[in-house]
């Protein structure tokens, strides 16, 4: 069997935001029901050049899918003309292991996480919010504003980044899809009166403060995605309904990471999986009031649920290159 080579090119003419929160959806439903196969990502840290990369393997039976992502984060990476981070993903044939698709993940795994956010924002924000505040002003900032655009409609943004050149940028991009943001000169500036703040950031210490967020108010944490790393004061996370992606690589290396390790806070707190939400065995929120935090550390079947409808539509559209891999 051929080996479809797909570019980052062609995965940008074949995949949508609404495609991609539909994919997700469906990877975390079927996590929530038992039924898939996904190992805890392996990371390799390359200290030297500040950066590593991590290792995704995942089985999704309901969508007959199987694969490996390799995805980087180098957080130089911007001084050398980079993307900070970049992937690569091998599809398997479930029945034999033959690669049957290798396809540039660097988009996918910029869209499935804007779509982890966009379902997080639909099933645990307020009804009627109408403020985003974006801390962090990246690449991922405007896949969770494409995501929340998909389920909030329109919403006034607001950006804070320690660069004010991304910021700047960062609202054009917003204009452009038909959002207007405006730019905060600081982090309490940006968050303070949000209905829902995106945190971003590469940071290891917390950058949102529990004072500056209001009550009932919703955070996608998603800069926190390897040990070290966190964002939030640890007690916004005490006062709030946490809701992780994946529980065992939450605690290891997402948001709750370090309030953990410092037993600050305590994994029996989490009040559940995104998955759990989505099959309605947990609650996203629980009163107008309560904060709520959705915990992202970025998972496997996201990936390869997404990289399989890639793969479906180009088949459809003849797109890719087909190679002769395999020596029979």
């Amino acid at each position: 069997m051929p080996v479809r080579i797909i570019t980052g090119k062609d995965v940008e003419s074949l995949l949508t935001m609404k495609d991609t929160i539909g994919a997700v959806e469906e990877a975390f439903r079927q996590k929530a029901l038992g039924k898939v196969e996904m190992p805890p990502k392996v990371y390799v840290f390359i200290k030297e050049h500040a950066g590593d990369y991590r290792v995704m393997p995942a089985y999704m039976p309901s969508i007959d899918a199987a694969g490996v992502k390799v995805v980087n984060v180098h957080v130089k990476n911007r001084e050398r003309g980079l993307p900070t981070v970049m992937a690569t993903i091998l599809l398997l044939k479930p029945e034999t292991g033959e690669p049957i698709a290798v396809i540039d993940g660097t988009l996918i795994t910029s869209m499935r996480t804007g779509a982890a956010g966009a379902l997080a924002v639909r099933e645990m924000a307020r009804k009627g919010s109408g403020v985003v505040a974006f801390v962090g002003a990246g690449v991922q900032a405007r896949f969770q504003l494409l995501g929340i655009k998909e389920v909030l409609g329109t919403f006034r943004a607001r950006a804070y980044d320690v660069s004010s050149a991304s910021s700047k940028s960062f609202a054009e991009f917003a204009l452009k899809n038909g959002i207007k943001a405006d730019i905060a000169q600081s982090v309490k500036e940006c968050v303070s009166g949000a209905d829902v703040i995106v945190t971003t950031t590469p940071a290891t210490g917390p950058v949102v403060m529990r004072e500056w967020v209001s009550d009932g108010a919703h955070i996608n944490a998603i800069g926190a995605d390897a040990p070290g790393k966190e964002e939030l004061d640890p007690k916004i996370l005490l006062d709030a309904r946490v809701i992780v992606d994946d529980m065992e690589q939450a605690t290891h290396s997402g948001e709750v990471n370090v309030p953990i390790s410092k037993g600050i806070y305590k994994p029996s707190m989490i009040s559940g999986e995104l998955g759990d939400v989505l099959i309605g065995k947990v609650k996203g929120r629980g009163s107008e009031k309560e904060i709520t935090v959705f915990d992202s550390t970025g998972l496997a079947i996201q990936d390869i649920a997404t990289a399989s409808a890639v793969l479906r539509r180009a088949e459809e559209k003849g797109v890719g290159i087909l190679v002769d891999m395999v020596s029979r």
